[in-house]
């Protein structure tokens, strides 16, 4: 791992709001990189005391962009920091696992549109805000991020992330939590006829 990238991660100068990092111009580089997600008053089941802490928010995420090269191409997806953290701040849930997995941890009503997408409806506005509140973001460009993320994510204590961290005491919930949501979603729009 670039010696740069741990710290800005798990000792970061700054956190950044939702509004610093929507704003314009972005401060968000327009490169490859990894990031980390700091949130406060989260209410969930995981125990966050293990977990690194900037002053009173806790990191509880890390994600990259882009993604890995496809083994198929060789080529990594076309991602950039500035994309992805808007995309986090300002998507929907089936633009952003970390909104999806939010959105479910404060109690909104996840639902599927017709192409198999999945979203909180008018509920994104309501979690758009509550991020706007308790969540805070840092990063560091790096050219291979998927690398880093893995090291990050097998070293730290980060519950709400679900994809190479089965190992984590949370893991499970939080991944039956996602499972059911989803399926119940599909079941309401069969219904719904969607």
């Amino acid at each position: 791992m670039e010696s740069s990238v741990y710290p800005a991660i798990t000792q970061p100068e700054k956190l950044w709001s939702r509004s610093e990092v929507l704003a314009r111009p972005a401060p968000t580089p327009i490169a490859a990189g990894v990031y980390g997600w700091y949130f406060r008053d989260l209410p969930f089941a995981a125990d966050t005391s293990k977990c690194t802490k900037s002053g009173e928010y806790s990191l509880l995420y890390v994600g990259i962009s882009p993604h890995a090269p496809a083994a198929a191409t060789g080529v990594p997806s076309k991602g950039t920091l500035r994309t992805r953290l808007r995309a986090h701040f300002s998507g929907n849930a089936s633009a952003s696992t970390l909104r999806l997995t939010l959105g479910l941890v404060i109690g909104l009503h996840l639902r599927m549109t017709g192409n198999d997408r999945f979203t909180f409806g008018d509920d994104e506005a309501r979690l758009n805000e509550w991020m706007a509140e308790h969540a805070r973001v840092a990063w560091a460009a790096t050219t291979l991020p998927w690398l880093v993320e893995a090291e990050l994510i097998e070293t730290l204590n980060l519950p709400l992330n679900v994809r190479g961290n089965n190992h984590h005491p949370y893991w499970q919930e939080l991944s039956d939590m996602r499972r059911a949501a989803k399926t119940a979603a599909r079941l309401e729009a069969q219904g719904a006829g969607v």
